[in-house]
């Protein structure tokens, strides 16, 4: 196997296939990358990752100079590509050892037994489309509300639901609840699926420079229940997790008691501001009458600190209290200027959607539900 490959292709094809390869294998091998060079029309080279839950495959140019196949490990090979000096590189296979030579940088790499390499997953067949950036968009909005605790691994999880043209991105950890609704190029069709937030969130920001993302779901009868996302050179396909997502519709109010209309800028400054003196355990307290909005943290002998916005506010004055990291993480996630936060009670979850302006209508297309915090009167 030889072949010459650009520096940047090169680490963009790797970047891609080696976040699915497995940090602690159940096989030696799955510490590999495959490297296939094929001399046909395209003249192409092939990569490959797995780790038996998610699998990626890149598809890059090169000169393909001879055909060959080989494993080599797949982390090294990443931090080397990322390292090279911006020219043509040349990998071959000498012996059971792979040469990388980009300038005057040299390296060898050992091989691992390529054979004894797992076949990967197929792909499903295509459900739908949509701009890559608008998907990356979408799981970013989503994905900030599901769980860590791998104890619940369907909180973990992003519930990905499809009904013909309209795509529903929905992740809760208990606390939040943050839900995407957008339209796609898509089929009649309806299904569902539930994938890791972390595999989806690695695989949007790694497509947001493609025009078109096609979204890929195994039927409910298929023996593997896989989901699948392709681009122009690059697939991943990644097993859905098992479980059922908690019902979430009815949680999100139709009605409102009262409503905020905050500037999201000068509100995410005085949120991290007061937060300074808070911690998990100490809620922020926000305090809303006609025309403002006073926010809080800490009392008594501890550190504590205030702060008092202008607003918009319609309804009868109350506090409530949120923890503060949660508060950034939606109104960060909104993409707007302004924030339109409607309540219907001071111990009921706050509900936040965007505005581009003050006086404009509230995009739902976005919502992010937040459950108050109890804190000492």
């Amino acid at each position: 196997m030889r072949f010459v490959i650009e520096r940047d292709a090169l680490s963009d094809g790797v970047a891609w296939v080696s976040r699915s390869v497995s940090s602690r294998p159940i096989m030696p091998v799955l510490l590999g990358v495959v490297i296939e060079a094929k001399k046909d029309q395209k003249n192409s080279i092939h990569l490959a990752g797995y780790d038996l839950e998610t699998s990626a495959k890149a598809e890059v140019n090169a000169d393909v100079k001879e055909e060959g196949k080989v494993l080599v490990p797949g982390r090294l090979l990443s931090d080397i590509t990322k390292s090279l000096p911006n020219k043509p590189v040349t990998i071959s296979l000498d012996g059971n050892r792979v040469s990388i030579v980009s300038g005057s940088a040299k390296f060898a790499l050992p091989t691992l037994p390529v054979n004894d390499y797992p076949n990967l997953p197929e792909l499903p067949g295509e459900t739908g489309r949509i701009s890559g950036e608008l998907f990356a968009e979408a799981v970013h909005q989503v994905a900030i509300a599901a769980g860590k605790d791998d104890s619940l691994p369907v909180l973990t999880g992003v519930f990905v639901e499809i009904e013909e043209n309209k795509l529903t991105l929905a992740a809760t950890d208990r606390y939040r609840l943050a839900v995407r609704e957008l339209t796609w190029e898509a089929p009649r069709a309806s299904a569902s699926a539930l994938i890791r937030a972390r595999t989806l969130h690695d695989a949007s920001k790694s497509l947001t420079g493609n025009a078109h993302v096609s979204l890929a779901l195994a039927a409910a009868t298929a023996q593997e229940r896989l989901i699948g996302f392709f681009t122009e050179g690059k697939s991943m396909t990644s097993r859905m997790l098992d479980g059922t997502f908690p019902p979430y519709r009815h949680l999100l109010p139709n009605d409102r008691n009262a409503t905020a209309i905050v500037e999201v800028a000068p509100l995410l400054d005085s949120v991290r501001r007061v937060a300074i003196v808070a911690d998990k355990t100490i809620p922020l307290r926000l305090t809303f009458a006609p025309g403002s909005l006073t926010l809080e943290a800490g009392a008594g002998e501890e550190a504590s600190a205030t702060e008092e916005l202008e607003i918009a506010f319609d309804g009868e004055g109350f506090t409530i209290a949120f923890n503060p990291t949660y508060l950034v993480d939606g109104l960060s996630a909104l993409g707007t200027a302004y924030v339109d936060m409607a309540f219907t009670g001071a111990s009921k979850p706050a509900v936040l959607s965007g505005r581009e302006s003050a006086d404009g209508q509230s995009d739902l297309s976005y919502r992010y539900l937040l459950m108050p915090m109890r804190y000492a009167s």
